[in-house]
């Protein structure tokens, strides 16, 4: 130790500073820290614990400031050095602990509470090798605490080296005596052991697995997981009849697992693996759960799992048959349990019939067909339910609309039926009935959470923000809407209210949202801190590396994704349209105002920027959350999309080709790709002619690369284009792509690129009526319709008035287009002030209370039904 060594009166006092720390009595610590700085003013160690402990009771800077000056008094000391590890870790600065912990420990190697402080952190930030040096001086220096075998084992086993943390386990249980272990530790050894062959598994040893668990199945108390675990390792093996056998054990316990169907389909050789399955596997597939079907006639997973491989006839009588108990229990999710199966074009068409035929079957004679027995009023009800879903997803929002309404007027008091016709609406595009809907919904049933947030989402999509925000504070603590969320990390609100700044042009706000997201994740990351020692304590192994992986692909997750692709948006029109000056925009909004409210609108503006977060450089920014999407979602296509965005910004050309590269590796037919090719190629042509040594090689490359890519080639940019738009010319999304190349590549040739699009329009409206009667591979979406009205706008002439008018035809329900039967239109949910967004919503700051009815007879749903 450094410094000078305290008398035994002090030393007893800092022995109360530490124990006060450790049992959070942190006034009484403040206090003895005291008595000794009054002898010892420039005691190290008494300063640094003196700021330990102002650090936990908020007093950060202090904190630091005295932690810094008792290492200055005392830098060999290992106790500052800890100290201030102990300082940055409160922080979440992981890094910098680290070092602080590695100098404590060349003064005090041997010390066992650092180590563990030090293994702790590597683990966190996945320092690998580091960890597993840490371990192992852990047990090197206590090898009868099972915690450090236990984890020497996983630190080999996260290091990729499983074979290694089999031999240490072995190790350990060679120090065990033979009726090991005693009854309180039963539980704990026995999820040892089955770690141990998971661990035998990934080392590429399932033989030896089945081995250790039949040698040690007396001592294992988790009999459903060993069941399991064994009865995967006999389908590694080949082993199949025996796996067969536990499979089949298995469905008594719980038949209605579907992990234990696929096992044991598996064990019969009756996978597909992506393919069709051949006529004998289907005759075996029939057999075998129909003998299921009987063994376990309560079973849903066994009567569900079929309508997967069957077809024509047998799926037609295998799917009526599965919908009646549903209709006759009234189960509103029915639909939902049949939404894979919409992926089969040819099962639609039958399970469309046959829906028709139970309803006509109900109207008619109130029966099933084939059957006596008279049904209640309520399975009716549920069939036009389920139509209505039906006819949604098939997009023929017309037909969808009458049978809701139908079942609206059939039972007026059925909530689902309000929130199934306002998601209607919604696709419809239609998003201010939709949320006047939900919120009827929500008046019929105050106490219900759910209906609250469905009709929150409503509002927030139909940019009705105030009013979303005054919804979802009726069920928050409090009152305090804001933080209550945030402290629920209620996401789907943060994205939802992000989303809709974002479309009124809010940007400062809609990242305050997203990047809220990204808190949340942090914290995520942050709260395995504590399981790391946790688990080692409880010997929850299993779910310990399981959680380490979770972790590891965190940021993977659809939520970040779509909070880190919508904020690098945010930054990159914060790039392309910066905002402007403050002074500018406190003029504009108080211009027209009376004098009496100029000054109130100002201070509320200056409060307004005080409190937005300036971003300086939004394209730095979106460099952050671009490499996170680079990193855990590589494999999506809107990532490579955005990186193109930012590179080409950024003048950062060999990234931005790399970008497009990629692009076209995961979706070459994408007019999203098409349009970034054009686009990099068309900018590069215009480039300079080189001059230094690093802008030659950069040409050369660029130069090899495109002539690697077959979708240019040696050919022209206009060349390419017309190529892609012959390959999908019947594509409307893929035309309004072309259009845009082409004038990217000829300014002057505007009426050649409306062509592209306008005739090809006409020729297809003329030969069909409506929407709903083109072929499938053709249908028009409603979003692209609007890209389409959006290009066309730009050049200022009657043909964009010409598309929306035809295309108010085509969509009667879409706001953007002011359809007949839009509430734009009827005036279902007049908005104040309200205007076209991006996406085809109506943008609005309020909604006059009188339209939105608390009556369940009376107000919207009257003014909604035709």
């Amino acid at each position: 130790m450094g410094g000078p060594v305290l008398p035994p009166k002090e030393a007893n006092l800092f022995k109360l500073i530490v124990k006060s720390y450790e049992t959070k009595q942190y006034k009484k610590g403040l206090k003895a820290s005291d008595q000794i700085l009054r002898k010892f003013p420039e005691h190290g160690e008494t300063l640094a614990m003196k700021g330990l402990t102002l650090n936990c009771m908020d007093r950060k800077p202090e904190a630091y400031e005295l932690v810094r000056k008792g290492l200055k008094n005392d830098l060999k000391s290992h106790v500052c050095w800890h100290v201030y590890g102990l300082l940055y870790r409160s922080d979440r600065d992981y890094r910098e602990a680290i070092k602080c912990y590695r100098c404590a420990l060349r003064i005090d190697p041997e010390n066992i509470q650092i180590l563990r402080d030090l293994s702790l952190l590597q683990a966190q930030m996945r320092e690998l090798p580091g960890f597993v040096e840490t371990r192992r001086q852990l047990l090197t220096l206590k090898p009868s605490h099972r915690n450090n075998w236990i984890g020497f084992a996983i630190a080999h086993h996260v290091n990729q080296q499983p074979a290694m943390a089999v031999n240490i386990l072995d190790a350990y249980e060679g120090t065990l005596e033979e009726d090991f272990p005693p009854e309180s530790e039963r539980y704990e050894h026995g999820e040892m052991l089955l770690y141990k062959a998971t661990l035998l598994e990934e080392a590429g040893h399932p033989e030896k697995a089945l081995e250790e668990l039949a040698k040690k199945e007396g001592k294992i108390v988790d009999k459903l997981g060993l069941r399991e675990h064994r009865a995967s390792l006999y389908l590694q093996t080949n082993r199949l009849s025996e796996a067969e056998e536990i499979y089949r054990k298995l469905l008594v316990v719980n038949p209605d697992n579907y992990h234990y169907y696929e096992g044991l389909q598996k064990c019969l050789g009756l996978i597909s693996d992506g393919k069709a399955y051949t006529s004998e596997q289907v005759e075996k597939l029939v057999k075998l759960y129909d003998d299921l079907r009987e063994k376990y006639p309560r079973s849903a997973a066994a009567k569900r799992i079929p309508l997967d491989f069957l077809e024509e006839d047998a799926f037609k009588a295998a799917v009526s048959l599965y919908v009646r108990p549903f209709l006759k229990k009234g189960v509103p999710s029915l639909f939902t349990d049949l939404r894979p199966l919409y992926s089969n074009p040819r099962k639609v068409e039958i399970m469309e019939e046959v829906f028709l035929e139970v309803s006509q079957s109900l109207q008619s004679t109130k029966t099933f067909s084939g059957s006596s027995d008279i049904e209640a009023p309520s399975t009716y009800l549920w069939t036009l339910y389920l139509l209505a879903q039906h006819f949604d997803k098939r997009r023929q929002y017309e037909k969808a609309h009458s049978y809701i309404n139908l079942a609206i007027e059939h039972t007026p008091t059925v909530i689902d039926l309000y929130l199934v016709k306002g998601r209607i609406l919604k696709h419809a595009g239609d998003p201010v009935a939709a949320a006047a809907l939900a919120d009827e919904a929500r008046s019929m049933d105050l106490a219900d959470r759910f209906l609250n947030s469905e009709c929150v989402k409503r509002m927030l999509q139909a940019d009705q923000v105030e009013l979303a925000e005054k919804t979802a504070v009726l069920f928050t603590k409090d009152g305090d809407q804001h933080n209550n969320l945030f402290d629920m990390q209620c996401m789907w609100y943060e994205l939802a209210s992000g989303d809709s700044h974002f479309r009124q042009g809010n940007l400062g706000k809609a990242l305050k949202k997203y990047l809220s997201v990204e808190k949340h994740y942090n914290d995520m990351v942050e709260d395995q801190f504590d399981f790391h020692t946790y688990c080692l304590r409880k010997m929850t192994l299993r779910a310990y590396i399981r959680m380490l992986r979770f972790q590891d692909h965190l940021h993977s997750h659809r939520f970040f994704f779509r909070a880190a692709t919508s904020a690098i948006r945010c930054y990159i029109k914060l790039h392309d349209s910066p905002p402007k000056a403050a002074a500018e925009q406190h003029e504009a909004a108080v211009a027209g105002l009376p004098a009496t409210e100029r000054k109130k609108m100002r201070q509320k503006l200056r409060k307004a920027e005080a409190k937005a977060k300036k971003v300086e450089d939004p394209l730095s920014e979106a460099l952050k959350y671009l490499r996170l999407l680079q990193e855990h979602s590589a494999d999506a296509l809107e990532t490579h999309l955005l990186a193109f965005e930012v590179y080409f910004r950024t003048n950062k050309k060999l990234l931005a080709l790399q970008a497009v590269k990629k692009q076209l590796a995961l979706d070459p037919n994408s007019p999203d790709v098409h349009l970034c090719l054009i686009r990099l190629f068309e900018s590069l042509d215009k480039l300079p002619s080189p001059d230094t040594h690093a802008e030659k090689i950069i040409h050369d490359v660029i130069a090899l690369e495109r002539g690697s890519l077959k979708e240019l080639g040696e050919k022209s940019l206009l060349d390419a284009n017309r190529d892609f738009l012959d390959a999908h010319s019947d594509s409307l999304k893929h035309r309004v792509a072309a259009a845009e190349a082409h004038l990217l590549l000829c300014p002057d040739a505007k009426s050649d690129a409306i062509k592209i699009i306008v005739e090809f329009a006409e020729r297809t409206l003329e030969t069909r009526d409506s929407l709903a009667a083109m072929d499938t591979s053709n249908e028009w979406f409603l979003k692209d319709c609007i890209a389409v009205h959006h290009f066309l706008e730009a050049f200022k002439d009657e043909t964009a008035s010409k598309w929306s008018a035809r295309c108010e035809e085509l969509f009667p329900y879409s706001t953007y287009f002011k359809g007949a039967k839009s509430s734009a239109t009827l005036g279902v949910a007049v908005t104040n002030d309200s205007k076209h967004s991006e996406n085809g919503e109506v943008e609005s700051d309020s909604v006059r209370k009188e339209t939105l009815t608390d009556s369940v007879n009376g107000g919207v749903r009257d003014l909604v039904l035709s």
